[in-house]
């Protein structure tokens, strides 16, 4: 076998893709760089162990100076890869990641693997390498070599890539909190400034003219103009721009900010640099909502101003576990800063593809919420407007309010919630299956509801919850429970133990009808000291995958799920039904088993 053959079949599919047009000044080179920053990289990274590493194909673009793509060749498609993957001379897979590993040094890296000499026999595999990253990661089961425009566009969409950038983003977060603290702004204060920043930069004369105001009190006043002006643009009510824009006024009198014009210039400027630009990278993402925690982390107030972030990965699961599509009309009675419709309005999105005229649909008649809080509420339609989206119902009201009603008129076929979560301490305060049975009522018939509250709303069988469990089954069908980490909020400082429920509205539960309890204890997400719970090995996507897969299938799985028929007096989660198989785990995991057990099954006591 020839691998000079390989070698060639993978070059002409780089011509046939447009690598070598000259005026898209991309740059292959072969076995050496002419670049010091790669030839630098590459000087130890021979597959001997020792001297220059020689990829067969080096790939950069001048539009993309921090992205590279490495390709390494074998004519044997058996020695495509081994069982190891540390086979470097040998094994074109094994080969590919070491170059990566060392790449990954200085660059973002789209490793391939690619193997045969023939287009019969030719495989390929393809691994992303952030830049810092410990390992690459699989990306796709591609058979064929794509244009560098393709590879570029799906690594910034990427997931590796999101919990890169997100990373960067919640270590600004982190500095930026700590400038805002030392010029003595306070934490409620600051999610709104940076809102307020985010929103007068869509206005492309402020984005360009803000640095060139003569005084520091003259940019406090346009900036604020242009907050007024953003909403009018989004076609707001007065009634609503008059509140949302007191809630903005503080920033033309503050202090820190009007005394002095090179601070403000530049928390404007880096603002745009490292937020905005991670907005309008990856859509639809709660940003603001994850910085207005982020500052109040430090305030220790938090849970006391109801702001519990449901985390990015598990608004996204809600829309999945829900069947959210492009037809969808979603409803949340308690939406906080829109986390949750946000999510849902990326899948919708997602779902629609590029019918413009089903995506204006979408963001103006089919995404409702309610949020009582003045502040929160000005959140909410805030971070609406910087989606594009100006004309969503998102209500300042009560939910059990009866004008709320009126929510109904626009049949929502969805509900989506994470419902304050009751203080033990305040008799006033309203129990969290409230919230739900409210979202409910306002569904259509058959419409499916998606709410994470406390496990001790699933494991109480009598008293206060036990009777909204059983007005609840009494309207609508419990058709699953699953139980979740037991530090999911811990970002947002909160202990509590929670649980994610579906509903089907309207529709009874039926004597003989069985529920599926999933034991979702574990997402992947490690905690870090500085970072808090992040996906640190990239196993997320594919538990998410086996979760909702095992959900849609009703699938009964040895210590993960159990179907039950339960009544309202019943525990509503899957450690109480369970069979744990004593024999298959050791010792250490049947201790964790039981400490998880306990943890939900007895923290009714704290109630």
């Amino acid at each position: 076998m020839n691998e000079r053959k390989t070698e060639d079949l993978v070059d002409q599919r780089l011509r046939d893709r447009g690598y070598y047009v000259a005026d898209r000044k991309i740059i292959v080179e072969k076995q050496t760089s002419e670049t010091p920053r790669v030839q630098k990289l590459l000087k130890n990274a021979s597959k001997r162990g020792h001297g220059v590493g020689k990829p067969e194909f080096l790939i950069r673009s001048q539009a993309a100076a921090n992205f590279i793509i490495v390709i390494e060749c074998k004519a044997d498609p058996k020695k495509h890869v081994s069982v190891t993957r540390n086979n470097y001379a040998d094994y074109a897979v094994d080969g590919v990641l070491l170059y990566a590993s060392c790449l990954a040094r200085g660059f973002d890296v789209l490793a391939i693997a690619v193997s045969g000499q023939d287009d019969r026999t030719l495989r390929i595999s393809h691994f992303w390498h952030l830049r810092g990253s410990p390992k690459a990661v699989d990306w796709t089961d591609e058979s064929e070599i794509l244009s560098f425009d393709d590879y570029h566009q799906a690594f910034i969409h990427s997931d590796a890539k999101f919990r890169q950038d997100y990373d960067t983003l919640v270590a600004f977060s982190r500095s930026l909190n700590n400038q805002l603290q030392a010029k003595k702004i306070t934490e409620a204060e600051r999610g709104f400034l940076i809102s307020g920043i985010l929103i007068a930069l869509n206005n492309s004369a402020f984005k360009q003219s803000y640095h060139l105001h003569a005084t520091a009190r003259q940019l406090g006043a346009s900036l604020t103009d242009t907050i007024r002006g953003e909403f009018e643009h989004a076609n707001l009510s007065e009634d609503r721009r008059k509140d949302l824009s007191q809630a903005f006024s503080f920033i033309s009198l503050s202090p820190p900010l009007i005394e002095d014009f090179d601070f403000f210039v530049s928390l404007i400027r880096s603002t745009d640099e490292s937020i905005n630009s991670f907005m309008k990278t990856h859509e639809y993402y709660d940003t603001i909502g994850q910085f207005y925690v982020e500052f109040l982390r430090y305030a220790n107030n938090d849970k006391g101003l109801g702001i519990v972030l449901t985390p990015a990965h598990i608004a996204d699961l809600f829309s999945e576990l829900a069947g959210v599509d492009k037809n969808s009309v979603v409803f949340d009675n308690c939406c906080g800063t829109g986390g949750l419709l946000i999510a849902a309005m990326r899948a919708m999105i997602r779902d629609a593809g590029a019918d413009q005229a089903v995506q204006r649909r979408i963001k103006n008649e089919q995404l409702f919420g309610i949020e009582f809080q003045p502040k929160i509420y000005a959140l909410a339609v805030s971070n609406m407007v910087l989606h594009g989206d100006g004309k969503t119902n998102v209500l300042r009201a009560n939910c059990f309010d009866d004008p709320t009603a009126s929510m109904a008129v626009h049949r929502p076929s969805v509900g989506l919630l994470n419902p304050p979560y009751k203080n033990k301490e305040i008799s006033e305060d309203r129990e969290e299956l409230e919230f739900v049975l409210n979202n409910l009522d306002l569904l259509e018939p058959g419409g499916t509801c998606v709410a994470i509250v406390p496990i001790t709303c699933a494991t109480a069988p009598s008293g206060v919850i036990g009777q909204w469990k059983e007005t609840l089954m009494s309207r609508h069908t419990l058709e699953a429970v699953m139980s979740m980490p037991i530090d999911l909020f811990h970002n947002s400082k909160t202990t509590v133990v929670t649980c994610i429920m579906v509903f089907t509205a309207h529709r009874p539960h039926a004597q003989g009808k069985k529920t599926w309890f999933g034991y979702w204890r574990d997402d992947g997400f490690i905690k870090t000291k500085h970072r808090g719970r992040v996906d640190m090995n990239g196993t997320w996507q594919d538990i998410k995958r086996q979760w909702v897969t095992s959900f849609r299938n009703r699938e009964v799985i040895q210590g993960q799920s159990v179907m039950r028929e339960v009544r309202h007096s019943d525990e509503w989660c899957a450690e109480a039904y369970m069979d744990v198989n004593y024999a298959a785990i050791g010792a250490s995991e049947l201790t964790r088993f039981a400490k998880r057990r306990a943890i939900a099954l007895l923290t009714i006591s704290a109630r």
